[in-house]
Formats: structure tokens, C-alpha cells, sequence
């Protein structure tokens, strides 16, 4: 039997994401892109929430095409308001259009915004050796760093805590615990 991270015994879809997404690096634009929303999204909700719905979102948000989203109007945030299938709270919709705009304002300045996001950890991967969950920390020096660089620039729910969220997802840190068969893998 396959030891995982706490988190991730028991829901499939939980098991899923955390076998095959969760922590590896990860340096497509379009998918970071999809990462930022759907961390802002899950703010004050469960991640298995935002898992449960991720289909919809992509369906939603035009799979995640920052081009198409910058140009939402009120017209497609009312759309997206009335969608039962997403988060349907206008702050954080209103911030996925904003966060499209400022997304593609990077990836002016930086060519991608791969390039840009990876700074903050330098060189690469951060490896952490946690022994249980609650070792893990909700927020660092470094998602403090993108945070409020992140707002600089304009962007929207990407506090320091929805910050490390999203650097655990996309792969900038390792925060498997070491007794999971994914931390060396990844």
C-alpha cells in the first residue's frame, strides 16, 4: 500500500490530483494560469471544493485562455455569476478578470509568466523534509515575496497564504511529508 500525505486518503479525486499534479513543477503558462484562479477561488473553501468543480471552471473560463478572459464584459460576469457549477462569489470573479489582465501584463514584461513566477525560488524547487502535515507551513518568506509583488502588479486574491497554496501546486516547493512515495518522485 502506497503511504500518502494526509491530506490525500480517502476522496479519489483528492488521491488523483495529489498522485499526479500536486507539487510537480510545473511550467506551462496556461496551466499557472489556471493554478492562480482556481487558488484565488478556493480561498475560504476546501480544495476539494475547487477539485469537485474544476471541470466547470475550465468550461467557464474558456479553459483558462487569459486573452479571452481579460476581455470578459459585464455581460459574461453575469453569465458566470448565474454558473452553479463555480464558485459564484463576485469578488473573486471580478478578480479572475483582473488577475487576466495583470497575467498578461507580465508575460509582456517577462516573455512568459513562467519566467516571472519562478523567481521566487530561485534556481529551482524548494525540497522540504516534513514528517507530518503540521509541520508544513501556510505561508514563507518567499509567498510573502509573491504576494506582494503579485499585488504591485496588480493581481487579486494572491495573499501570502493563497501564495505558498499555489507554489505547493504548480511544483516551486516539495511539501510532500517524506513518508509519501510521491516526495522523491517529485
Amino acid at each position: 500500500m502506497r503511504i500518502r500525505c494526509e491530506w490525500a486518503r480517502g476522496d479519489p479525486l483528492s488521491i488523483d490530483y495529489h498522485d499526479n499534479e500536486w507539487g510537480v513543477p510545473e511550467h506551462d503558462d496556461r496551466k499557472l494560469f489556471e493554478f492562480l484562479i482556481l487558488e484565488g477561488a478556493q480561498a475560504g473553501l476546501s480544495w476539494l471544493t475547487i477539485l469537485r468543480k474544476r471541470q466547470n471552471y475550465r468550461e467557464a473560463f474558456d479553459h483558462f485562455d487569459a486573452r479571452k478572459i481579460a476581455e470578459y464584459d459585464r455581460r459574461k460576469l453575469d453569465e458566470l455569476l448565474s454558473n452553479k457549477g463555480i464558485v459564484r462569489n463576485r469578488l473573486k470573479l471580478e478578480a479572475a478578470i483582473q488577475n487576466a489582465k495583470a497575467f498578461l501584463a507580465v508575460q509582456g514584461e517577462f516573455g512568459s509568466f513562467d519566467a516571472y513566477i519562478w523567481q521566487f525560488v530561485g534556481e529551482g524547487p524548494r525540497k522540504n523534509a516534513w514528517k507530518t502535515v503540521k509541520e508544513i507551513p501556510s505561508r514563507t518568506g518567499e509567498s510573502d515575496a509573491m504576494s506582494r509583488d503579485l499585488a504591485e502588479r496588480g493581481f487579486k486574491f494572491v495573499g501570502s497564504i493563497i501564495s505558498y497554496a499555489f507554489m505547493q501546486a504548480i511544483g516551486m516547493v516539495n511539501d510532500h511529508t517524506v513518508d509519501c512515495f510521491r516526495y522523491d518522485e517529485v
